[in-house]
């Protein structure tokens, strides 16, 4: 299975299909921002000044503080987390990553080299 990023998709092209199977970067992200905010400690995505005032305005953004990379055919995510308060930074980081990492595998076929995160803020609840 090859794939070439075209502007922000991915095609997928595998032998004997019918047809082609294009993955917009912004469903990635959208996959990685559920994954992520699925786990116990993850308060919330942090995203950018525009991202807040989106939010604001009672639209949701699921790939608010993702971002996607595609290097050679592997993946690469950057997540921005708020995270709970009281709530073990590190195990909970590396629950996020493992299952961010297999939520875009396993929906898409495409191989995450990485998932980065940076701690953004801490929620007091």
């Amino acid at each position: 299975m090859a794939v070439k990023p075209d502007r922000n998709s991915y095609k997928i092209h595998e032998n004997g299909n019918i047809g082609e199977v294009q993955i917009a970067d912004e469903v990635v992200a959208i996959i990685a921002g559920i994954a992520a905010t699925e786990v116990e400690g993850v308060a919330s995505m942090s995203g950018n000044v525009t991202n807040e005032l989106v939010a604001k305005l009672g639209m949701k953004n699921l790939s608010k503080g993702v971002k996607v990379d595609l290097f050679e055919n592997v993946v690469s995510v950057a997540l921005a987390l708020n995270m709970k308060y009281g709530h073990n930074i590190p195990g909970t980081c590396k629950i996020v990553q493992e299952k961010v990492k297999a939520a875009i595998e396993n929906m898409t076929g495409l191989e995450v080299s990485d998932v980065n995160i940076r701690i953004a803020g801490v929620i007091m609840e």
